[in-house]
């Protein structure tokens, strides 16, 4: 079963076009934590005979210091290279390892099974062929195998290997082993799994993994390593649509200019036409060049330089297509997004996305939906945390050339990174708004904004929907004070805050009301009463939608602002004091109000010709005249913190 062959001894030359040639699987082993995915790597290399003797030299030492098998050979350490992870025994970082046999080569991703790595996993899983997915016979199907089988189907791995390993430790038990299937198949069956396989084994002792395995003779299928040598992949890829992202122009002198980059998908032969998106130009393909000669047909996922018939503007970041079969062109799509970053996402916020050989900054304009990976439900929510994945809507500041992700895994995926840290905080994978007659969608893609509305009735947004959008709870905070007090600045510190921590907060200021909705009013108690009532109503009818509103009113009249307080709601409704003395705001007097007053323009301007009551038990006092207004700020959104208005 291992890479070793006759024709080493006799014809080394032979041999190594022989293993040229061979055809290479890329797969991942992932599963929940502790379920024997390193073990289960170990044991291929160890039985195909990858292993040189200094290291399996190395590996027994190290077997009885850091090893779990209680001084025996641990084959997990082969690829658990890393200090912590040999330390605790578990795997932290992706491990990528190589071997081959007399059929095929492979390359092993060995991925994280702990939540808190499930980014790594889908890092390793997005060049995948196949994927082997490993389940404790002692406990089932986990909710973090569940996590990875979303994210295999997600990424659209075909095959499927499920290996329910440990079976030594079931006594072989058949009965477990059929148990296990069935709770997985009900789970996979809203999964977009097309080609799924079960394999029972135990990869410490290798029962399975390359021989059958005498303890289960109950088990008449092929064993795993059989599997990965006899796994049909060669219609996987794109053969269809050519793509071909320009990563880099050459031009070593004047008589020749080509093109260079990789093939995402499809074929290209030499006098075949092409089209250069986005200025449309098209010629025929002169010549196609590798590293060493020049040939007459190309296919993916093939490194390539493309010369034309005619001289073309075409640079980095363009794409070279077929004119009758082209890409869609947009800045406007949407996408699955995989969050990778401890930082919460933010709809709104500016990031640099990167797809093929094209960046460019955008944002990610709302979340439609978060994905539960164990229900596959789909509930509102206002952003995505770490490792959560949901389909948002994208908008970019220029177009882009893109496929489908489930039409072409090159040209349809993307990657998400943070402009200030440079960090890469999601991956995605663009998704088709309409139905693709060529491909069947995946249930979380499916989009019902399109229901004609003879066929369905309208749903009403439920208060439990906005809230969970929003990230937070309706209320409406009155910031009252004396003129000058700084209500208007603490009220618009406190809707940037929020803001920029991706809530929705909008200010009423009562200035603002009197050139509008308060036009007809004057600035007697009467006025003053009918303008806070205006506000009420308007706050209400804000706060019946889902939004936070900052009042910004002098409300003088303790009885008004009992009346408000019961057309909102006890629950709704909070009072914010911003106290100053009369002399600060007389000198502040940021609107001209005093002046006014000492006039007599303003006869009975509160604290100056006018009362006011002090609220006796506000919310939250705010003594502006001695605290800042970051400092003010920060404690009116520590109270709606506390009060659980906001996440």
């Amino acid at each position: 079963m291992s890479h070793q062959s006759d024709l080493i001894a006799t014809d080394i030359d032979a041999y190594l076009a022989q293993h040229e040639q061979k055809e290479l699987l890329r797969f991942i082993t992932c599963g929940s934590v502790d379920d024997g995915k390193s073990t289960l790597i170990g044991r291929l290399l160890y039985d195909s005979k990858m292993l040189y003797e200094d290291q399996l030299a190395q590996l027994e030492d190290e077997s009885k210091t850091h090893g779990t098998t209680g001084g025996g050979f641990d084959p997990a350490l082969v690829t658990d290279g890393l200090k912590a992870e040999r330390e605790q025994g578990i795997t932290i970082d992706v491990a990528y390892r190589y071997f081959s046999t007399a059929k095929r080569k492979f390359i092993i991703a060995d991925t994280p099974g702990h939540e808190e790595y499930t980014r790594n996993m889908a890092t390793g899983a997005s060049t995948a062929d196949l994927a082997v997915i490993l389940i404790d016979a002692r406990q089932g199907v986990l909710t973090q195998t569940k996590r990875h089988s979303f994210i295999v189907s997600l990424l659209g791995i075909r095959h499927v290997v499920v290996t329910i390993n440990k079976m030594d430790l079931v006594d072989f038990s058949q009965a477990r082993y059929d148990e296990i299937c069935a709770d997985y198949r009900d789970f996979a069956a809203r999964l977009d799994l097309p080609d799924l396989h079960f394999i029972p084994i135990s990869a410490l002792n290798g029962d399975n993994v390359v021989d059958p395995s005498p303890q289960m003779d109950w088990y008449r299928g092929s064993t795993l390593m059989n599997f990965l040598e006899t796994v049909y992949i060669g219609s996987d890829r794109n053969f269809e649509d050519f793509r071909f992202p320009v990563q880099y122009v050459n031009r070593p002198n004047l008589d020749f200019r080509g093109f260079c980059g990789t093939i995402a998908s499809g074929i290209i032969r030499q006098g075949d036409e092409v089209m250069v998106l986005p200025s449309r130009k098209t010629s025929r393909v002169k010549s196609i060049v590798t590293f060493d000669s020049e040939v007459a047909e190309a296919f993916t996922p093939q490194s390539v330089t493309l010369t034309f018939e005619d001289e073309i503007d075409c640079s980095r970041g363009d794409m070279i297509v077929r004119p009758g079969n082209v890409p869609k062109v947009s800045n406007d799509f949407d996408a699955m997004l995989v969050w990778m970053s401890p930082e919460a996402m933010v709809p709104g916020k500016t990031y640099l996305f990167k797809q093929t050989t094209q960046t460019a900054p955008g944002q990610i304009e709302s979340l439609r939906y978060r994905v539960d990976v164990n229900s596959l439900h789909r509930s509102p929510a206002p952003d995505l945390q770490l490792n959560e994945i949901g389909r948002c809507t994208i908008t970019l500041s220029q177009p882009i050339f893109y496929d489908a992700y489930r039409r072409n895994r090159s040209s349809g995926a993307f990657i998400v990174v943070d402009r200030i840290s440079n960090v890469t905080v999601a991956a995605g994978m663009i998704t088709a708004r309409e139905a693709d007659k060529s491909s069947k969608l995946a249930p979380w893609e499916v989009d019902e904004r399109g229901t004609s509305q003879t066929t369905r009735d309208v749903r009403v947004v439920t208060d439990e929907e906005r809230e969970s959008r929003l990230g937070q709870s309706p209320a409406t905070v009155l910031l009252t004070g004396l003129s000058g007090s700084g209500k208007t600045t603490i009220a618009r510190g406190v809707e940037r805050a929020l803001f920029d921590a991706g809530r929705t907060a909008i200010v009423l200021d009562g200035e603002d009301l009197r050139r509008g909705l308060s036009r007809d009013l004057g600035f007697a108690d009467d006025d003053r009463s009918e303008n806070l009532r205006r506000c009420a109503q308007m706050a209400r009818l804000l706060n019946e939608n889902g939004f936070i509103c900052l009042a910004s009113l002098i409300a003088p009249d303790a009885g008004v602002r009992a009346k408000a307080q019961d057309l909102l709601g006890d629950d709704r409704f909070l009072t914010v004091y911003c106290q100053a003395s009369l002399d600060e705001c007389q000198a502040r007097d940021p609107r001209g109000h005093y002046a006014q007053a000492v006039e007599g323009k303003l006869p009975s301007l509160p604290g100056a010709g006018g009362k006011y009551d002090e609220p006796e038990a506000p919310d939250l006092t705010l003594r502006t005249d001695q605290q800042s207004v970051d400092e003010c700020v920060d404690l009116v959104v520590a109270l709606l913190r506390d009060r659980k208005l906001i996440r």
